[in-house]
């Protein structure tokens, strides 16, 4: 089995921004202030390097379509909503959650701070989960670009 590259280093990125968010949460709770803040922003570049990754390759490469039997596409494809929609609202609370740290704003950061965490923790379970499906236990189907679908080419 020939795995495909972008996707795998992308979906390499999301595992290492959760793994580097549950350090960065014993961190905190060890009072390791300033450990906990740089482990955090680590956190963030490797989930901003997986999300330059996925819209690029969506963009120029595409999206890959369910490669599974029809039968269980519709399961797939809620599984995939779900997915991205909790992938929109961990990264709007990562940002209000860094903002807010970065700002001082400690009430507002200790109140989201683990909201955001656990968010975050099921998007990248449900990520690699997608992934999985993509392109390990099925074959992937069709790929086409944005680019190619938007203008015809």
């Amino acid at each position: 089995m020939s795995l495909p590259i972008l996707p795998t280093i992308s979906t390499s990125f999301i595992v290492l921004s959760a793994i580097f968010v549950a350090i960065g949460w014993g961190q905190i709770k060890q009072g390791k202030i300033e450990k906990h803040k740089k482990t955090m922003l680590t956190a963030a570049v490797f989930a901003l390097i997986f999300f330059v990754i996925y819209v690029s390759r969506t963009v120029f490469i595409g999206n890959t379509a369910f490669g599974g039997p029809d039968e269980i596409k519709i399961y797939y494809t809620s599984f995939l909503i779900f997915h991205i929609t909790l992938a929109t609202t961990g990264a709007v609370f990562g940002i209000v959650t860094i903002l807010s740290g970065l700002k001082n704003n400690l009430i507002r950061h200790k109140k989201l701070g683990p909201i955001t965490s656990v968010i975050w923790f099921f998007t990248a379970i449900t990520g690699v989960a997608v992934y999985f499906l993509l392109y390990v236990i099925y074959e992937g189907g069709e790929t086409t670009s944005a680019i190619k679908a938007i203008l015809g080419f």
